[in-house]
């Protein structure tokens, strides 16, 4: 909730206790939308085309063609690179972070200025 900065979940119009149904108009809440998969499938597609291996981008870049391409993604990373999985996750969670910033300036929840300072701070990761 905004005033409180409390954070609550639920899936569906009948509250967190999915009993008591709820009018999510009358709350003073800011609904969060889950994000697409291709904003994900773009981070796994970038990542690729960025690392200096060539063999290895082209390799993750061939497994994220088609359907499943989260899952041999996950698998050619961790079963032929795992010296890249702690790299990728970071990656990953940074482009998150700036995200949930970008977000919350959207939403006036932080002002412009401290979303671009950080934004700015906290660029995408050196990848080898």
């Amino acid at each position: 909730m905004p005033d409180t900065g409390e954070i609550a979940f639920w899936a569906a119009d009948t509250g967190i206790d999915g009993q008591a149904p709820v009018d999510l108009d009358e709350l003073d809440l800011v609904v969060i939308d889950p994000l697409p998969s291709w904003v994900w499938y773009q981070d796994m597609a970038d990542f690729a085309d960025a690392i200096t291996d060539e063999r290895a981008g082209r390799r993750l870049a061939r497994a994220i063609q088609g359907k499943g391409a989260f899952r041999r993604f996950k698998d050619e990373l961790h079963d032929e690179y795992p010296d890249l999985v702690p790299v990728w996750y970071a990656f990953r969670d940074a482009r998150a972070r700036r995200r949930a910033v970008q977000w919350l300036a959207d939403n006036s929840l932080i002002d412009d200025g401290s979303a671009e300072r950080f934004l700015d701070s906290h660029p995408d990761p050196a990848l080898p």
